[in-house]
């Protein structure tokens, strides 16, 4: 299998031991279950069913963020704790990419259940110099670390600049050493939440969750780590540097896996503008499998922009798929080997996870078997047609 590191910006061959790690940046729970997210985890949900035929074993975790600026800021809008908030939209998240169909990871740790891990990850960090402390907040000390900005390639200016429409920005924190230092430790504000520290009560900065998390559950490395386009800066590259600095081991992870971004009329999807669809709301008039064949149709590594009569034609198909894969063969034709079907749909996720092709050889076989039924052959097609699809996720249901 190949798949594209962001790291090196290459397809590269990717190989295990019969064991693969894989961690994936997980949902911040204060809203519901977006077309992003849902095409981001099914993207990963395709990964995991490609390493389980490849006969691997495979530990995958994805976290929940359950204590974060925003988090804190719609509690204080709907008058809810930021835990009963991050509680509601947790619940509606798992219900989703169940719904979907999705295979559950073998943990979703949550942030609030590591802070004393993080606290001792801050402490390392400090007592070598890879940190300071300015008052109760701890940053981490970028002075010397060559490897950040290597993983996204940007510039200082353009680092700056994204930095600066981040929520919770402390660029403009002149007492920092260098504007691009980010938190491990942030002291909490009135009302906000907040754990004892040695550094006086505060939370956890974001970044150090997910490595504090992946170090816990996976090791010092991780084979595959992934999530949105939009994490790759500043959020992975900082995770790089300050794993790398508390465990003294590189690579933090081998292999990085990008998807990009979902759009709505060429814009990101933004809660701030208004402009989201929402994974419940489609499967209110879409069966799932219409929905992952629609997601899975555009490659993860282009931007998907939304558009709702794309999803109708992919509502066809799956109904199609459903009635074809399931038929009684009642009428005689010619025999249909389903040998090239199957060697080219492997061979479409063996290349990166190239999903659009996949479909493309679903899509072929549906119209071989539409024309012939009938004989023991066809049979043994209909059941390649069941299991091509059930490697995409697909249940092949009557839908809707």
């Amino acid at each position: 299998m190949r798949l594209h590191n962001t790291l090196s910006g290459k397809v590269e061959d990717f190989d295990s031991d019969g064991r693969v790690s894989l961690y994936v940046c997980g949902v911040t729970p204060y809203d519901t279950t977006h077309v992003g997210h849902a095409r981001t985890y099914l993207l990963f949900d395709v990964l995991i069913r490609q390493l389980m035929h490849q006969g691997w074993q495979t530990n995958y975790v994805q976290n929940i963020t359950d204590v974060d600026d925003s988090i804190i800021a719609r509690a204080a809008q709907t008058g809810e704790s930021y835990q009963a908030l991050g509680d509601r939209f947790t619940g509606i998240y798992m219900d989703d990419i169940s719904a979907l169909g999705m295979i559950p990871a073998q943990a979703y740790p949550r942030a609030t259940d590591a802070i004393p891990e993080m606290q001792e990850v801050i402490r390392r960090l400090l007592a070598t110099g890879h940190a300071y402390r300015v008052g109760g907040d701890v940053y981490f000390n970028l002075d010397g670390v060559e490897e950040f900005g290597r993983l996204s390639r940007l510039d200082r200016a353009d680092m700056l600049k994204i930095e600066a429409d981040q929520d919770g920005s402390t660029v403009g924190d002149e007492r920092k050493k260098d504007p691009l230092d980010f938190l491990l430790w942030r002291s909490s504000g009135p009302g906000e939440p907040s754990w004892g520290s040695p550094w006086g009560d505060g939370r956890p900065g974001w970044h150090l969750e997910c490595s504090t998390l992946a170090m816990r559950h996976l090791g010092p490395s991780v084979d595959i780590h992934g999530g949105g386009a939009d994490l790759v800066y500043p959020h992975h590259e900082a995770e790089i540097v300050q794993s790398q600095a508390v465990t003294g081991i590189k690579p933090f992870a081998r292999t990085w896996v990008h998807v990009e971004m979902a759009l709505l009329g060429g814009r990101k999807m933004s809660k701030s503008d208004g402009n989201m669809v929402f994974v419940r709301d489609l499967l209110e008039t879409h069966s799932p499998d219409a929905l992952r064949l629609y997601l899975l149709a555009t490659h993860y590594r282009e931007p998907l922009d939304f558009k709702s009569e794309e999803l109708e034609r992919c509502s066809e198909v799956s109904l199609r798929l459903a009635r074809v894969a399931h038929a009684s063969a009642s009428l005689r034709g010619e025999e249909l080997d389903p040998t090239s079907f199957v060697r080219r749909f492997s061979d479409a996720l063996d290349d990166d996870l190239n999903t659009p092709d996949a479909i493309d050889v679903l899509k072929d076989l549906l119209s071989a078997l539409d024309t012939t039924t009938g004989s023991s052959a066809t049979h043994r097609a209909q059941r390649s047609l069941r299991t091509l699809s059930a490697r995409l996720g697909l249940n092949l249901e009557s839908g809707r």
